[in-house]
């Protein structure tokens, strides 16, 4: 009884062991493979991590993108309307890409200057990236709020006037 009680206590150690290791290495794994997404805001004010690849998200500032005659190169701000950083990018733009748009990039910091490995535009003048989004909101509150309680009074407006022209179809199709 002994042998067999050692046995089965040596295999769940094992399996526990076995089990721990894997667990350990797949959170390894993760940790470098995650990618923060931080805002203008948050990076001015020191809360991106330095020399560690993330994604950042704002508008091309107007006026801001240059372009390097020689090569690929191009450095442009990035706002979320309440600060700004500058991004620097050598490869070919998305042919979204423009003054005015929102965009994500993902890269790190360096000596001040964010260096972005991918860019990324968005894909039609209604679609804003969810953190892009979000980041703007959190900067500048007052503006958003006005907008979100102008398109509140538009939905209900809509609905209310759905649910008569639903009411005057029933009425008209009881009348026939």
């Amino acid at each position: 009884m002994r042998a067999k009680r050692k046995r089965r206590l040596t295999a769940i150690c094992l399996l526990v062991t076995g089990v721990s290791i894997a667990v350990g290495l797949t959170l390894l794994a993760l940790k470098q493979n995650i990618n923060l997404f931080f805002s203008p805001s948050q990076i001015v004010a020191g809360q991106a991590p330095a020399q560690t690849n993330f994604r950042i998200g704002g508008m091309v500032v107007d006026g801001s993108v240059k372009r390097n005659q020689t090569d690929l190169k191009v450095t442009f701000d990035l706002t979320d309307t309440a600060q700004t950083v500058s991004v620097s990018y050598a490869g070919i733009l998305p042919d979204l890409f423009r003054e005015g748009q929102g965009i994500v990039a993902s890269g790190a910091m360096r000596e001040g200057v964010f260096v972005a490995d991918q860019v990324l535009a968005k894909h039609d003048e209604t679609y804003m990236p969810p953190q892009v989004n979000d980041a703007l909101k959190a900067a500048n509150k007052k503006h958003y709020t006005a907008s979100t309680t102008q398109v509140t009074e538009v939905t209900e407006v809509t609905e209310a006037t759905a649910a008569t022209k639903t009411a005057n179809n029933l009425q008209t199709q009881t009348d026939d």
